[in-house]
């Protein structure tokens, strides 16, 4: 028996069968790096030149490549994980952007990741393709102990 497609997925164009395909190849990859202590692939994934993000344990958005950075230095090297989940990948399209959203989880050595993502990624003038914005909100954040959450250091 075939498994059954999605009925969004069942109306994607055949580019877009590829281009969805690409996309979720490179999150895939920065996500490998990302649990074994190495940011990177989010580096390389993120824009430099338009770049924001939210993050559930962070007090505000961040609004620059350049502040991702200082976050993302102060991580190298202490976050990891021997397996993680990628969940219900779904991408949409519009024009020359793509909007990945999925469903993270992870025992990491800093928290346990349940997350809801999305990266809302545009072709940029040089023909790749990087995300613009980024979200990371916990699931279900009434039902998680943050008390658990080690500091990062």
């Amino acid at each position: 028996m075939t498994p059954s497609i999605p009925a969004y997925e069942a109306q994607y164009t055949p580019e877009e069968k590829a281009l969805a395909a690409h996309i979720i190849g490179l999150e895939k990859a920065a996500l490998d790096k990302w649990f074994q202590g190495d940011t990177s692939g989010y580096r390389a994934l993120w824009s430099k030149t338009n770049f924001s993000y939210f993050d559930g344990a962070a007090p505000h958005r961040i609004d620059s490549y350049e502040e991702i950075c200082r976050f993302l230095d102060a991580i190298e090297g202490k976050l990891f994980a021997d397996h993680y989940d990628f969940c219900a990948p779904r991408v949409q399209f519009g024009g020359t952007m793509a909007l990945l959203t999925y469903q993270l989880y992870a025992k990491t050595t800093l928290l346990d990741m349940q997350y809801n993502c999305i990266e809302l990624y545009r072709k940029e003038e040089d023909g790749v393709w990087r995300v613009v914005h980024s979200t990371w909100s916990f699931i279900r954040p009434m039902d998680m102990d943050f008390r658990k959450i080690k500091e990062i250091v």
